[in-house]
């Protein structure tokens, strides 16, 4: 999943580039309102996480500006409000959920991953397709109670496909969720992860998991 956080607190935005790559989410920075506006406009995010006191352009002016954009990306605010007006104005502005700083580090990515699933239709943390289950909250696979070992991007494509089970997705759109913004569109890595995937999750060939749709993309497979 890719997140773009706002924030120009140097040391909040390292820590929670940090926080979030160690969780398997890749995540795109930006130190000031009207970059961060840019970035989300031009960009496919998953989630924003975005600080209200930023340069150039504050954080509820941005939500605002993305929302008449049609930006739909789902958007955690970070404040250091804690008056109750302050957050029903984040909230008005087109903010799904805040968290208030200081905060713990366990409830920001419970908070994300809420938000991330809520925005894919899915309620359960354990996303099921027959034998298959992903905990979003372990970030594990499993096959048959099986837990599966994978790699970090692995995972990432995996839980994208599992978020969007009705879904055809392409190699574009996978490698835009899974990777930062500076990475090469055309690589076929993609293919490679998938690849890998079907190794995995089905050794006998009998499960075909991961539809590929010629000249379209991926998906789970419907039938599992």
């Amino acid at each position: 999943m890719r997140v773009l956080v706002v924030e120009d607190d140097s040391r909040l935005l390292t820590q929670l580039d940090t926080l979030l790559q160690q969780h398997s989410f890749s995540v795109d920075l930006a130190d000031d309102g009207q970059n961060g506006l840019f970035m989300l406009s031009e960009h496919p995010y998953d989630v924003a996480v975005i600080d209200i006191g930023l340069p150039r352009l504050d954080g509820l002016s941005l939500i605002q500006k993305a929302r008449q954009q049609d930006v739909r990306t789902p958007i955690l605010i970070l404040t250091a409000r804690d008056r109750w007006h302050e957050k029903v104005q984040g909230l008005d502005a087109g903010a799904d959920d805040y968290l208030t700083k200081p905060f713990h580090n366990e409830e920001l990515l419970a908070r994300v991953k809420a938000l991330i699933r809520r925005a894919a239709g899915q309620v359960n943390p354990v996303i099921s397709a027959g034998p298959i289950s992903l905990d979003t909250v372990a970030q594990q696979l499993s096959v048959d109670n099986t837990v599966l070992e994978l790699t970090g991007y692995e995972y990432r494509v995996m839980e994208y496909l599992m978020l969007n089970p009705q879904k055809i997705i392409s190699k574009t759109e996978l490698t835009e969720h899974i990777y930062d913004q500076d990475f090469d569109l055309d690589s076929n890595v993609i293919e490679v992860f998938i690849g890998r995937l079907r190794k995995k999750l089905d050794p006998a060939g009998s499960l075909q998991p991961i539809e590929t749709r010629r000249g379209r993309g991926y998906r789970i497979n419907p039938n599992l």
